[in-house]
């Protein structure tokens, strides 16, 4: 992933990061899902990432969905 990509959101649960993906994928926000959880240990976290120029755009529709 180049420098371009910013994370917007993460969580322990993948079904809510997804669900934050198709909200952002409706407004016509590419983003991309990184699983950053230990498949062993089961920490860390599951993050969403959009391109730069989407960052704002992005967190202003979670905050107001409320996601």
């Amino acid at each position: 992933m180049d420098s371009n990509w910013r994370k917007v959101y993460s969580n322990n649960y993948q079904h809510k990061v997804e669900i934050v993906q198709a909200v952002l994928e409706e407004e016509g926000i590419a983003s991309v899902i990184m699983n950053k959880k230990d498949s062993a240990y089961l920490f860390g976290e599951i993050e969403l990432y959009v391109q730069a120029d989407n960052v704002i755009k992005s967190k202003q529709i979670i905050n107001k969905e409320s996601l």
